[in-house]
């Protein structure tokens, strides 16, 4: 399927799988290595991410090892700089499935705080890279930075594995239709409402996951067809409207609707405030509550957000963003 039906998933990135997710050091049974690894934030487990793991995995099997992903929670941006830290592209619940679903044996999840800031790079190798985990190989970008204050690159990474005898693989950036592959570049494209090429470099619809907003009266039953997100701590799209899927995680499995999401102020209307409106397209009832797990993926920008000057011609352009968006699933479906 082509980037503008967008409603394909990659079943290499999104295929559930029970591995070990181990919280601390500390859970980490003993015996666990040898092993290889990769170390990252790895915030939206991007065609970049995934190279690098791809290639963990590849070692470990030729090596008859397991293989390891290593990353952090809190981001250690939002732990040192919390007033200017960067809204993250996949909170670490939705991160730790994106992982698993790399082919990875195993997650690390190191609680990032003021002891893990504040070691050393040589202590961090020697206490958790060989003695915790017995990495014979490890994986990475060339920017890679780590240590107390980032001090440590890929150059002393090299070093400290020639010391403590394991490989170290730099990766060169992964670029797409031309575009280099960064988390960073997918913040900036998603904040200018750009998610197509986001999904380029995501490799997969940039989506969100929550709940419906609480005080609207929601009962057991979903029974008419818009459903306004819970507010919201990660990166959303910018101010606009755009096609979207909706998915609702019922105990009976997902269903998903075809659907339609304002981001914004809605400006036609004084005094609304921001808000993030899905309006369901093939809508019929269902079980849901405040509590249910709803998944947004946006599939395609229709328009920015803007001021009408009245609420009939806010609803004559309504409707026109529902014929382009009714449009776009035929053509998807037709592929």
């Amino acid at each position: 399927m082509s980037d503008e039906g967008g409603m394909t998933r990659d079943p290499a990135t999104l295929t559930p799988r029970n591995i070990p997710v181990y919280r601390s050091v500390q859970e980490i049974p003993t015996g666990f290595g040898p092993c290889v690894a990769a170390i990252g934030n790895f915030d939206g487990v991007h065609l970049g991410h995934r190279a690098i793991l791809s290639s963990v995995v590849d070692e470990a099997r030729v090596l008859g090892v397991r293989s390891i992903a290593i990353t952090f929670d809190p981001h250690p941006a939002q732990f040192l700089r919390p007033h200017r830290a960067p809204a993250l592209l996949t909170e670490i619940g939705e991160r730790v499935k994106l992982l698993a679903a790399t082919e990875v044996d195993a997650v690390l999840v190191l609680p990032f705080d003021a002891e893990l800031a504040a070691m050393p790079a040589e202590k961090f190798v020697r206490e958790i890279l060989v003695g915790a985990l017995g990495v014979r190989g490890l994986h990475e970008g060339g920017n890679f930075h780590f240590g107390h204050g980032a001090r440590a690159g890929v150059s002393e990474l090299k070093a400290f594995g020639a010391g403590f005898g394991f490989s170290v693989h730099v990766h060169k950036s992964v670029s797409v239709r031309g575009l280099e592959v960064s988390s960073s570049a997918i913040r900036a494209l998603l904040t200018a409402g750009d998610v197509r090429r986001a999904r380029w470099m995501l490799g997969r619809p940039f989506g969100v996951r929550s709940t419906q907003a609480r005080g609207r009266g929601v009962g057991t039953r979903l029974l008419v067809p818009t459903v306004n997100l819970a507010p919201y701590a990660g990166l959303l799209p910018g101010f606009g409207v755009y096609v979207t899927r909706l998915t609702v995680q019922t105990s009976s499995g997902g269903r998903c609707f075809q659907a339609v999401t304002n981001v914004g102020n809605r400006p036609t209307f004084e005094g609304v405030g921001f808000g993030v409106e899905t309006h369901i397209l093939n809508f019929e009832s269902i079980e849901m509550d405040e509590e249910t797990p709803i998944e947004l993926d946006f599939l395609m920008r229709l328009r920015g957000e803007m001021k009408w000057p009245s609420p009939e011609a806010l609803k004559a352009q309504i409707l026109k963003d529902v014929a382009r968006a009714k449009r776009f699933f035929r053509l998807a479906e037709q592929e």
